[in-house]
């Protein structure tokens, strides 16, 4: 069962429409199954001319705002709808589902005669609507406090009582949904989803391969999106937060007067607020987040991600003191080594990532000169000085391509890490839930990163199971829960797959060890899901399981390496209920 909450100005404008002919779907047989009052005495009668004549109902709902201080919005109006596959509820169940409702929110609690006054109204088989307005019946103003948990609360209530499918709890874990307006305008400009989905896909895959801010805002922007940043009013170059549109030609809308529709970070998933994502970022090293960090090897994937890191900020620097510092806002480590002769001069330097430590739990340093001949300090110097023994500089914002050594590296130590977290998820899945709830969102950016190296349109069987898994990936209430060691190898991994991203390659045959390895993750974290009676979000990841099965069976297939997959798990039947479509007056939640 799914209500959703919503408040307007007038009653009778509301009474009118759910007594007429209805818009999306047809009203049949409207009529009142509850009010404060005998429905019978309330019902609106036919007149002559075979209308309805709503004037006494209006009347009397609207008398005790007459007295009170009402709200300006003083009509609540809640959609109630039951989800297909549900029995029928008879019209005395539905006057049960609606007296909960009202118990829960204050509006009208049982047994109490001077409440809000009410009437649900019920015009097909599988939904009533609640329409109250917002004054006690001695003309004080109704109390609202957390109506819309509360509603969840109550359908949550119901569905048990009466046997009815079960539907995720509202716990601020879910992504803000299209409108059915978004969703109907991008059906009619044939456009392959709402722009609202759209940005969240690339908001996600830019967040996921990213250390800071400057480089999340570059991969937006090189990626299409338009960036619009907020600045605090104290102070002005600081970046409080941010604003994404999508561009006409990539699956955006805009207004009639072709100005693009602006999205903040929050109204796509509530963990892509800028706040949000720094925490995330924090979480790496580089905040008061940090809690614990991987104790794996010296690997050659952090060498590469690394060296990225330190290309990109040298052709953006004029000098050391500028490359140190761009390093550093990036989140690496910098450690500079200084001369025995002349104490105050730099003759070199070491960079370490903070997510990966060996096994003394020390970072892990690497000179610049080991990562590339021409990173050392002097080459560096001899670059920004413009020396003609320097090496050419590349065009900003562009590193080196990777070689394929380099690339089957990646994917090989990516497939490796998915394996291993697996396994340490499903070992602490049984005595300590908590310790590897962290990673749930890292296994997110790593397949975010995944399906955007594969599908960079944003379109395809991967984009589609990380949509699936998003659910998943988030704690209750908006809280981040500490990484650990699992989190933090997820993390490095997903910010190298980024590195693959730019190289625009596609290996089916390496793509598909790492979609089987991530399809195991994801089942891991619905067993994790399962043990904490998420209900909701253990179905999102099954689901994602097995879409990530079917798009490996599908790549696979689509090769001439001779590999042979596992073959799909079945679908798991879940009985938690997705409305078809959401938004609107038709439409719970």
């Amino acid at each position: 069962m799914i209500g959703k909450v919503i408040r307007g100005k007038s009653v009778g404008g509301l009474l009118r429409y759910l007594y007429g002919p209805g818009k999306a779907n047809a009203h049949v047989d409207p009529h009142l199954v509850a009010a404060w009052d005998e429905p019978n005495a309330l019902e609106p009668a036919l007149t002559v001319a075979d209308r309805r004549d709503f004037r006494p109902l209006i009347e009397k709902l609207n008398t005790p705002l007459a007295g009170a201080r009402a709200p300006k919005e003083c009509v609540w109006h809640v959609p109630l709808r039951s989800a297909p596959g549900d029995r029928t509820l008879s019209d005395p169940e539905w006057a049960d589902v609606v007296a909960e409702v009202l118990d829960r929110t204050g509006l009208a609690p049982r047994g109490d005669d001077g409440g809000c006054r009410w009437v649900a109204v019920r015009h097909a088989d599988d939904h009533v609507h609640l329409v109250v307005t917002l004054a006690r019946q001695d003309g004080r103003r109704a109390a609202l406090h957390n109506d819309y948990y509360r509603v969840g609360e109550a359908c949550q209530a119901i569905e048990e009582r009466y046997g009815l499918a079960i539907t995720p709890g509202r716990d601020r874990s879910a992504a803000a949904r299209s409108s059915r307006a978004e969703t109907e305008k991008a059906s009619r400009l044939d456009k392959p989803a709402p722009a609202r989905d759209l940005l969240r896909t690339e908001v996600q895959t830019a967040a996921a391969a990213s250390r800071s801010d400057g480089e999340f805002f570059a991969r937006l922007e090189g990626a299409g999106v338009k960036v619009r940043r907020r600045y605090s009013e104290i102070q002005p170059d600081q970046v409080t937060g941010y604003a994404v549109a999508l561009p006409v030609e990539l699956g955006g809308t805009s207004t009639a007067a072709g100005e693009p529709i602006w999205f903040g970070g929050a109204k796509l998933a509530p963990d892509l607020s800028l706040p949000k994502l720094r925490a995330h970022w924090g979480a790496d090293g580089t905040g008061a987040t940090t809690t614990a960090a991987s104790t794996g090897p010296d690997n050659g994937s952090g060498r590469l991600r690394l060296r990225h890191e330190v290309e990109r900020a040298a052709q953006g620097a004029a000098g050391p003191e500028e490359f140190f510092a761009r390093l550093r806002e990036g989140g690496v480590l910098v450690r500079e080594r200084y001369s025995e002769i002349h104490p105050d001069e730099v003759t070199g330097y070491a960079v370490a990532l903070p997510g990966e430590r060996d096994l003394q739990g020390q970072p892990v340093w690497r000179g610049g000169g080991s990562l590339a001949p021409e990173l050392s300090l002097p080459r560096l110097q001899a670059q920004w000085g413009g020396h003609e023994e320097g090496p050419p500089k590349r065009p900003a914002g562009r590193t080196r391509r990777l070689t394929a050594e380099e690339r089957g590296q990646v994917w090989s130590e990516a497939r490796q890490t998915a394996d291993e977290a697996t396994e340490r998820i499903r070992q602490s899945a049984g005595r300590d839930p908590a310790a590897a709830a962290g990673a749930a969102r890292a296994a997110a950016d790593v397949l975010n990163v995944a399906a955007r190296t594969h599908e960079p349109g944003g379109k395809g069987p991967l984009t589609d199971a990380a949509r699936a898994y998003d659910r998943a990936s988030r704690d209750l209430h908006g809280r981040q829960a500490p990484r650990g060691p699992v989190g933090n190898d997820l993390r490095m991994t997903a910010m190298t797959l980024g590195l693959l991203v730019s190289a625009g390659r596609n290996e089916s045959a390496a793509m598909i060890g790492l979609v089987l390895a991530l399809a195991g993750l994801v089942e891991a974290m619905a067993e994790l899901r399962a043990t904490e009676a998420r209900v909701a979000e253990a179905a999102a990841a099954r689901q994602a399981g097995t879409q990530l099965h079917e798009a490996a069976t599908t790549m696979a297939a689509g090769t001439t390496t001779g590999t042979r997959p596992r073959p799909a798990a079945p679908p798991v039947p879940s009985t938690t209920y997705r409305p078809p479509s959401p938004g609107g007056p038709e439409r719970g939640r």
